[in-house]
């Protein structure tokens, strides 16, 4: 057994921060992020320390903590003219670090395989009304993740469909580096790779190649989706949303919700 965590790091910014004593969080973030994205009227006057803090909490959430990702990409959007909303935001982050400091990456011995999960959000900033992406990747099934992205979407997307669509993309090119990278560590292939998501539409648009009027516009950079599954180098499986390990990396999640997947994540 391998752990992995940072909860010396994490004590030395919340000590750096002021925030030692703050009373623990369950959850990273609020359920209604949209209540303070609309609440853009003030900023906050330390823009160099909201920078300062956020910067820290990338580094954490990089190399040990997905659990974060979601809400410190949203906060990374804002880095150039925060927010009072955005201030109440990362402090309920730190909150949640002080009482979940002991998490740790724990990995098992166990066969080499990779699975990935991928998610989107449709519509979900304000901002402009683009998508969010998220995927993870294990070596195993029991866990606990080895790659993971939270990204808002270059482009609009015009229904559920299309968005699930884009965010299977950023996966498929997520596990070509990762197949990539091992193959030439371990001398082994590692295709195909099982990616799970929970739109039957996105899946059904990656099988058929047919074009329809509903997705003729989408960008010719996503359809190399279709070129990966007909060269069998992925396997498209449907899961229910309520299962799917991406929720997490798309939208705030409650507390049961985040329990249930923690031992996904960290495999505790």
């Amino acid at each position: 057994i391998m752990k992995m965590n940072q909860s010396f790091y994490l004590k030395n910014i919340l000590q750096k921060f002021g925030m030692e004593n703050c009373k623990p969080r369950s959850t990273p973030c609020e359920m209604n992020l949209s209540s303070y994205e609309a609440d853009s009227s003030d900023d906050i006057s330390d823009e160099k320390k909201y920078r300062e803090m956020v910067g820290s909490l990338v580094y954490a959430m990089m190399c040990t903590r997905p659990d974060l990702c979601y809400v410190v990409t949203k906060l990374s959007q804002h880095l150039s003219k925060p927010t009072s909303g955005d201030w109440i935001i990362l402090k309920h982050v730190f909150q949640y670090i002080k009482g979940t400091m002991d998490y740790s990456l724990t990995f098992h011995k166990s066969e080499l395989n990779l699975f990935a999960f991928c998610d989107a959000d449709w519509a979900s900033s304000l901002d402009g009304r683009r998508s969010i992406s998220g995927y993870c990747f294990m070596s195993s099934k029991n866990g606990p993740v080895i790659s993971w992205k939270s990204k808002k979407q270059n482009s609009v997307a015009l229904s559920t469909c299309e968005a699930e669509y884009m965010s299977l993309s950023a996966t498929c090119q997520e596990a070509a580096y990762l197949c990539q990278l091992l193959k030439d560590i371990l001398k082994q292939t590692f295709e195909p790779v099982v990616i799970k998501n929970d739109n039957q539409g996105a899946i059904a648009l990656c099988k058929n190649p047919v074009k329809h009027m509903k997705t003729k516009h989408i960008d010719i950079r996503y359809h190399f989706v279709r070129d990966y599954y007909q060269s069998k180098r992925i396997i498209l499986q449907y899961v229910p949303s309520n299962e799917n390990l991406a929720d997490v990396f798309t939208k705030p999640v409650r507390r049961p919700t985040l329990q249930k997947f923690k031992s996904y994540l960290f495999y505790i």
